[in-house]
């Protein structure tokens, strides 16, 4: 307690000196600022792979936008391809670069999607059902290929796909003839 100017008796907290010691010591420091180092090393490591994957991402997608345009130059190669007398020497020449120009776009990552089976909406569209003794979706027939890039889908495949036949009351053909017969007579 200490006294004031007018005679009063106040009392006046002192910190404590050990509390005081301890927080602003200099190992406490040292500590305290390797701890906030390593944190900010840890966090600028993780900042430097986030970069590289977003600049891969990027280049990925790039890469793929791409590619997608040049789909509709493989379309037209395979049509050409599949009209023509492979015996000629020209048609040999562009099956030639044909097969180039996908073996160079297969090394970049380019790949067909695979369509046997079951129809799957992640990696076909139908265009088309028809009635069929296949189980329900079996694809029947690939219209166009589909194609991806890496992991990155650029065009889904164009299937027709099996759907069951109706077994509806209508007439055959057998009784629609029997009913003319009958009409005529």
């Amino acid at each position: 307690m200490q006294e004031t100017e007018d005679g009063k008796k106040e009392e006046r907290a002192e910190p404590e000196k050990n509390e005081k010691a301890e927080e602003g010591s200099p190992e406490k420091e040292i500590a305290d600022l390797k701890d906030r180092m390593l944190r900010l090393a840890a966090e600028f490591d993780n900042y430097k792979k986030r970069v590289a994957k977003d600049l891969n991402s990027s280049s990925d997608k790039g890469k793929a936008e791409i590619i997608a345009k040049l789909l509709p130059v493989i379309d037209e190669f395979e049509l050409a391809i599949g009209n023509m007398d492979i015996k000629q020497e020209h048609a040999k020449g562009i099956s030639l670069i044909y097969s180039n120009f996908i073996s160079t776009l297969k090394s970049a990552g380019l790949r067909v999607l695979d369509v046997s089976g079951k129809y799957d909406p992640y990696k076909q569209e139908i265009i088309l059902a028809e009635e069929s003794d296949e189980e329900e979706g079996t694809i029947l027939e690939v219209v166009r290929k589909g194609y991806a890039f890496n992991e990155i889908m650029l065009r889904p495949a164009s299937v027709i796909v099996a759907r069951k036949k109706h077994v509806e009351q209508t007439k055959t053909e057998e009784e629609n003839k029997e009913e003319k017969k009958k009409d005529g007579e």
